[in-house]
């Protein structure tokens, strides 16, 4: 147990300085509690709690030549049992990390994750349940159309993603519409539940569209959910903290659209923007990264750092984002600048045209900080997840690359996510 190595005067400390060895930290495993970095005299927040650590992570340690991470004296018990649990796998080569998250990304590719926030106990599924964490992949439930299985509060007490076959997403669908329609929705509970099921319904089509960009049905379909995510906002400001997939162990294209989409919406909605407008923005901004249907999953998922090659591939999305939009007629001029435009920075370093000022849409200004809050505070098996005060404050660092007045409003905006 790491008691043994502590000095007693680190004990009873409140803060977070109880030093670990960095070399206490297992590959491929899920850090047990929030731990915390010395830089220049400061204590900075670095890995959160549930994030992976994987060999990136440990090279950006040792990039910063850090030997040691903090944590609070409360989380001692925790990394105890986290050694304890975990010490067999230190013996692990690099070549088995490598192997699992390769096959990890293959079952990533064949399944979709849900959020659980709408199986409730009691409800019948007619959809298997499945557990990607730590690189591992597990059935929880077996369920079908001829033998439905029963929600219970054990199922949504298991750390990791919840997944479901990709050909069983139809069903679950089906259950969110179902839910939607449920006279027995608690009043006080129907808001929320209305938002999560937008939520989740415009995961699905946005996963569809994913799948077949050139479909023109599911931009009626995009436009439907978008106009219902406005009418949620306006309905009830706080909509936006139930509109939004708060924990995700892993990136998912079509969670991080969603997600950008009810940020873009509110922050636009809260400056004053016009309805018509902020739907149109909203359009935008959901389909902000369409054009990675045209990159490959190997590139998209890779794990660590992407080649000058790579790197190049992956911008590219914002051109062929605009091409696949263009042959959709019906899709806006202003919901065609969040494609374009966010990534594009104020202070002319960004991309595909080196933009700068108000030569960058407003739509685009929104959108670029939505989309980059939500990269920050997304976990993904190779690369730190940030937690929301911690994004915003890198964000608000960059203030040449993003517009000032936006990023206050987008701050206030923000106030209740810890």
């Amino acid at each position: 147990m790491y008691n043994m190595f502590m000095p007693a005067k680190f004990r009873e400390i409140e803060g977070p300085d109880i030093p670990i060895p960095v070399g206490l930290l297992v590959l491929g495993t899920r850090i047990p509690c929030d731990m915390f970095i010395k830089e220049n005299n400061e204590l900075k927040a670095f890995f959160q709690k549930d994030v992976l650590y994987t060999k990136v992570s440990q090279d950006i340690l040792k990039e910063k030549g850090i030997s040691e991470v903090c944590i609070y004296s409360r989380d001692v018990p925790s990394f105890d049992f986290y050694l304890s649990r975990n010490r067999a796998l230190s013996h692990k080569s690099d070549v088995d990390s490598i192997a699992a998250f390769k096959e990890y990304s293959f079952y990533k590719k064949e399944h979709y994750q849900i959020d659980p926030v709408l199986l409730t106990p009691g409800a019948k599924i007619n959809f298997s349940l499945f557990v990607m964490d730590k690189f591992k992949f597990c059935p929880l439930v077996e369920a079908s159309d001829n033998s439905p299985a029963v929600v219970d509060d054990s199922m949504l007490k298991i750390a990791g993603e919840i997944v479901i076959k990709k050909s069983d997403v139809f069903r679950y669908q089906e259950y969110i519409a179902a839910l939607r329609q449920s006279a027995g929705l608690l009043e006080n509970n129907k808001t929320k539940t209305i938002a999560a099921a937008i939520r989740e319904t415009s995961k699905i089509v946005l996963h569809n569209f994913l799948a077949d960009p050139k479909s023109g049905e599911r931009i009626k379909e995009i436009n439907t959910l978008v106009n219902d995510m406005v009418d949620c906002i306006l309905n009830d400001k706080d909509a936006i903290y139930m509109l939004l997939s708060m924990k995700g162990y892993d990136y998912y294209t079509y969670t991080h659209s969603v997600n950008v989409a009810a940020l873009s919406i509110s922050l636009g909605l809260l400056t004053g923007m016009s309805r018509d407008h902020s739907e149109k923005l909203g359009m935008g901004a959901m389909l902000h990264d369409i054009g990675k249907s045209s990159i490959s999953h190997e590139i998209l998922d890779k794990q660590g750092r992407l080649s000058d090659v790579e790197y190049a591939l992956i911008k590219t999305h914002v051109v062929e984002g605009e091409k696949i939009m263009r042959e959709h007629k019906s899709f806006p001029d202003e919901s065609l600048n969040a494609v374009l435009h966010h990534h594009e920075k104020l202070s002319g370093k960004g991309y595909p045209r080196g933009l700068s000022g108000k030569e960058i849409s407003l739509v685009g200004r929104i959108s670029a900080i939505a989309d980059c809050y939500d990269a920050l505070t997304t976990m993904r098996p190779y690369k730190v997840a940030y937690t929301p005060f911690h994004a915003l404050m890198l964000i608000s660092k960059d203030t040449g690359d993003y517009d000032g007045e936006l990023l206050s409003s987008f701050v206030k905006m923000l106030g209740k996510i810890e």
